[in-house]
């Protein structure tokens, strides 16, 4: 029987009245236990203009987030150039390859999923979540987009504390990031 896997992580982007939020909750867990509640999982990068929330095994998904940055400059903020420069990497890049973390970015106007393992996405809805809560905060997110006025910030405070209920890898200790 090998180490337990850290896990705990919900990560939830929403677009809405040309606004993106980008949050997440901040356990981290390690087997069985809950050893963090406090952790920040979203950041601003490239100058503050792109927003990145990140789920896995915390140093797989840091490098996770330096190879996807790292992109992100060199494409200058563009992250469709950004998001092809990553799959050229990816496709060569034999540690890459094994890195289990999944990274949601998104800048203004597009939002993308890098994964570890070779996944680059651009959803088609105006949510996408990643991580142990994702599938309930991305329903909820859902739902809220669709049947409610909310604006995106209090669309992710919410699904994030309904993922909070239901999933016991994430907490409601909420970070939530802003672009216009």
């Amino acid at each position: 029987m090998g180490a337990p896997a850290f896990r705990g992580t919900t990560v939830i982007a929403v677009r809405r009245g040309g606004r993106v939020a980008v949050g997440s909750d901040g356990q981290i867990t390690f087997g069985e236990h809950a050893i963090k509640h406090t952790s920040r999982k979203v950041l601003r990068i490239h100058e503050g203009r792109v927003l990145a929330g990140f789920a896995g095994g915390a140093a797989d998904a840091l490098a996770l987030l330096d190879k996807v940055e790292n992109h992100v400059r060199e494409a200058r903020g563009d992250l469709e150039r950004a998001a092809m420069g990553f799959a050229r990497e990816w496709r060569t890049d034999r540690v890459l390859r094994q890195l289990q973390a999944m990274i949601l970015v998104a800048d203004a106007q597009q939002t993308f999923v890098f994964g570890g393992t070779g996944e680059v996405l651009r959803p088609d809805e105006d949510v996408v979540a990643i991580g142990s809560g994702g599938p309930v905060a991305h329903a909820a997110g859902l739902a809220l987009l669709r049947h409610t006025d909310l604006g995106a910030e209090e669309i992710v405070r919410e699904a994030l504390e309904i993922a909070g209920r239901l999933c016991i890898y994430t907490n409601n200790h909420i970070t939530v990031e802003t672009l216009e």
